[in-house]
């Protein structure tokens, strides 16, 4: 692997332990540094002008908020000690960073200086502002990851192509992780390739960096998505790779169709570009 550096925005909900598992136990595979984002917003703000407090009570007051920060930043530095025993994974891989200010826009900064954005999936599908501006802003792929996932390979990867610029752009994003794997596919269906010829054309490609593969043109389903994805299932690989966008390219529907139902669906990793 070419990758020297991971990078994991935390982000708010639930299932906090699993998804640092399953971030640093893809850190673990393969064997880079992992900068781990834990953001927030402070609420400490000066109220001696609004309503009128004394300097002191202010002070006070503060001094509570700082006081429980740390205390919240302890015992989440004590669930990473934690994790990261579990996992196995070497401590000086892991570089904690906890940052205040608005989530979305530090993660659009630090995201920049990493080989791939790793994000757990957005909890029922919907794409929240960590998720959306890590895909979107970042300049990276993404892989995202299913929030509980207790082992991860791509020794079979699986690639969903519908002819867009975002599938396109994911195909040559993941050829590290295709020349690793011992199984390639290609799945697409008849609504987005005109003849087999196109399938061939990617095997071709593909072949160019020392990748055997093979295709499969397959029915659709009514839900865009779940083709793929029972594809996937059915035929028990590791990873899934596939562009992040709909092809109507509307920001609205970006995470809509095919996207949507992996972000919801997928018990699989999968490997997002746009």
């Amino acid at each position: 692997m070419t990758y020297k550096k991971l990078f994991f925005p935390v982000g708010g909900g639930e299932e906090l332990e699993d998804r640092l598992y399953g971030a640093l136990l893809i850190a673990k595979h393969f064997a880079v540094d992992v900068d781990i984002l834990q953001s927030r917003l402070e609420t400490i703000v000066t109220m001696t002008d609004t309503m009128r407090l004394p300097t002191e009570i202010q002070n006070s007051i503060d001094e509570v908020l700082r006081s429980q920060y740390k205390e919240e930043d302890d015992e989440f530095k004590a669930l990473l000690t934690n994790v990261i025993n579990k996992v196995g994974i070497d401590k000086n891989l892991v570089n904690l960073k906890i940052k205040v200010g608005v989530r979305s826009s530090l993660v659009e900064q630090a995201s920049k200086f990493c080989d791939l954005v790793i994000a757990a999936a957005p909890p029922s599908g919907i794409a929240t502002a960590t998720f959306e501006t890590a895909v979107l802003k970042s300049g990276k792929s993404v892989l995202m990851f299913p929030r509980v996932m207790k082992k991860f390979s791509f020794d079979s990867i699986i690639i969903g192509w519908n002819n867009s610029p975002e599938a396109s752009r994911a195909l040559t994003s993941s050829l590290d992780l295709l020349k690793a794997a011992k199984k390639v596919k290609i799945v697409s269906s008849k609504e987005y390739i005109k003849n087999e010829n196109q399938m061939k054309d990617i095997q071709e490609y593909l072949s160019l960096h020392g990748i055997k593969s093979t295709y499969e043109i397959v029915k659709t389903t009514r839900i865009p998505g779940q083709a793929l994805l029972n594809a996937a299932n059915e035929g028990n690989f590791d990873l899934i790779v596939a562009g992040a966008f709909g092809q109507k390219g509307l920001r609205e529907l970006m995470f809509g169709g095919t996207t949507r139902y992996l972000l919801e669906n997928s018990t699989l990793p999968v490997f997002l570009s746009h």
